[in-house]
């Protein structure tokens, strides 16, 4: 008999606590509000990066908003200014916004209309492009180790770790060019039969850039790989470099957008090229705000929240998640991308 009573207990507290477990976990799942009115608010409307990063059909941040059952919209002026930006944003706190998702074009600018929103308990997520003193969090597209290190492995992998390279840079004074090819530096250290022989400046400028790239297949006939990491300067080399005598024998990578390197991907004179991708960034915004909205993320160092199908991201320093490593774009993959 006690044997049976105490059977009969144990089963009793196996089924309580599982179903504490369960309820827990419901608990969980269910923490995010829903309904909340969520106004995705890029640079500027009709460009294709935003587009990009902000619909459903390209599983941008209004794909996550109807994932999580929120009210998105996209909103913003026609102008990559603040002045175009500005009344989209005072439109959306009118009309009851609980969060606002934005890509600043002018922080400075749209920090009065943004602190505005925050004082009304409005949620300020920024993606893309920061305003560090007016909102929650920002999400970050990659850093600069991550820029510089992957650009070298990329190129590394095309050549076979073997070879003369050269970059071909955006100005001398960009701060950002400079710190990546720092990282580039560093990351050639690993590669001992890899040999960066030239760093050249296309200052952003076709022509120009045109120009130093011819400059280095003349002075350098053994060039085996060029990194580019500005958009001008790598749709200028794979031009030059879309030719029979240097088609898929001088590999070339950078930082660029799929419209403009698509035929070159096509054609065999980039294997591959990097940048972010704008879809999963403006999904994992999207995720961001809906959680400082809903009171589960404040920003703080160390925090961390689920993204869907992007899985669990963590906040670093200075209220910033980062997407993650660059994306490469590809013959296999290029097809789906259009900006």
């Amino acid at each position: 008999m006690k044997g049976r009573l105490l059977k009969h207990l144990t089963s009793v507290g196996l089924i309580c606590l599982l179903g504490v477990v369960l309820l827990t976990t419901a608990s969980a799942a269910t923490s995010l509000k829903t309904g909340l009115k969520v106004f995705v608010i890029p640079k500027n409307l009709g460009n294709p990066y935003f587009t990009t990063a902000d619909s459903v059909k390209s599983g941008g941040a209004l794909k996550a908003l109807k994932e999580l059952k929120e009210s998105g919209t996209e909103t913003s002026g026609t102008q990559a200014t603040a002045a175009s930006q500005i009344p989209a944003i005072q439109a959306a706190i009118t009309k009851g916004a609980n969060a606002l998702i934005v890509s600043a074009t002018d922080a400075s600018a749209l920090c009065p209309t943004l602190k505005q929103a925050m004082a009304k308990k409005i949620a300020v997520v920024t993606y893309d492009s920061d305003a560090p003193a007016c909102r929650n969090v920002f999400i970050n597209q990659a850093d600069s180790k991550a820029i510089g290190t992957s650009e070298v492995d990329l190129l590394a992998t095309q050549i076979k770790k073997t070879g003369e390279i050269a970059v071909v840079s955006a100005a001398a004074s960009a701060t950002n060019q400079n710190a990546w090819i720092g990282f580039m530096k560093e990351q050639l250290k690993k590669y001992p039969k890899l040999k960066l022989v030239s760093v050249v400046y296309g200052n952003d400028d076709p022509t120009v850039s045109t120009q130093v790239t011819q400059g280095l297949l003349q002075q350098f006939p053994n060039l085996k790989g060029i990194i580019s990491p500005t958009t001008v300067g790598i749709a200028a080399a794979a031009a030059v470099l879309d030719t029979p005598k240097y088609r898929g024998k001088i590999k070339l990578t950078g930082l660029g957008t799929p419209n403009q390197l698509r035929k070159y991907v096509l054609d065999g004179t980039i294997d591959g090229f990097e940048l972010w991708n704008p879809a999963d960034l403006g999904y994992l915004a999207a995720y961001a705000a809906v959680n400082v909205a809903s009171g589960s993320l404040t920003g703080k160092t160390g925090q961390s929240f689920t993204a869907g199908k992007l899985g669990k991201y963590k906040v670093g320093a200075k209220s910033t998640v980062l997407l993650g490593p660059p994306f490469v774009f590809n013959k296999k993959n290029i097809a789906k991308f259009h900006f």
